[in-house]
């Protein structure tokens, strides 16, 4: 297959960056995208080039790391798939491809198409976690829960902190990542007595981190590589009245 890229670069958080264009042949259809990457790097590295900035690492589609937009479209035209899990068969020959990195203001570029994600660390930090001390695996196993609570907060739990949801938002919600890692801890039994003030302190740090709101536009479950529901959203929003009124009546 014969390609033009179109790679954003950019030196650093602090310079302009743009989209500088390879043109790019041998390409094979069984390729993933990352494949594709490290071919046209290790072309540039023999041209003497400076290699394109890119994350990855497990490349199985579990840590989440390969965040770019492709033509427009988080993880690019495959649904439930991540960059990683792309194949180049999802394209023609002779495609243009247009290659950048997330586009929000909490998730900074550093360089070409890396950015610093660490605002969902913040953001797990801030609540993201059981305290109480909820023994082994067989404790855990022997506690009786319903298998649509369980389910669902397996559903949630499925989450890879991608951040595919804050780049297909058009006001960079990072929501559906956040109701995914506070749903997931609500459904059990072990996360309840954190409930209410894990809620409010990771609202609290999603909102000062500079993400935006969540409008209902539904674009985080289309772009999610999990398929994450937007109903951990609607879950999060009735959490979260709930710990506030009930914070406010008990002072």
């Amino acid at each position: 297959m014969k390609l033009n890229l179109h790679v954003w670069r950019q030196k650093s958080r602090n310079d302009a960056g743009k989209l500088v264009s390879y043109p790019i042949d041998g390409i094979s259809p069984d390729m993933s995208f990352l494949e594709m990457l490290d071919t046209l790097n290790e072309r540039l590295t023999k041209e003497g080039q400076e290699p394109v900035a890119f994350d990855h690492d497990c490349r199985e589609g579990i840590c989440g790391s390969c965040s770019m937009v492709i033509n427009g479209l988080a993880h690019g035209p495959e649904r439930a798939t991540t960059t990683c899990q792309l194949h180049m068969r999802s394209f023609r020959d002779g495609d243009n491809i247009y290659i950048e990195p997330w586009r929000a203001a909490a998730f900074p570029v550093m360089k070409d198409l890396v950015c610093d994600r660490t605002a969902f660390d913040r953001i797990i930090q801030s609540g993201g976690f059981v305290s109480v001390n909820t023994g082994g695996a067989p404790d855990g196993n022997s506690l009786p829960i319903p298998k649509v609570d369980a389910d669902r907060a397996m559903d949630a739990a499925e989450c890879i902190g991608c951040g595919a949801c804050v780049a297909a938002c058009p006001n960079a919600s990072a929501m559906l990542f956040l109701s995914a890692k506070v749903s997931h801890l609500a459904q059990m039994p072990q996360g309840d007595p954190e409930r209410k003030a894990r809620v409010r302190s990771m609202v609290a740090t999603h909102d000062r981190e500079g993400f935006g709101h969540c409008t209902n536009i539904n674009e985080c479950e289309a772009a999610c590589p999990k398929e994450i529901s937007v109903e951990h959203i609607a879950q999060l929003n009735r959490d979260f009245i709930a710990s506030t009124v009930s914070s406010v009546v008990n002072g």
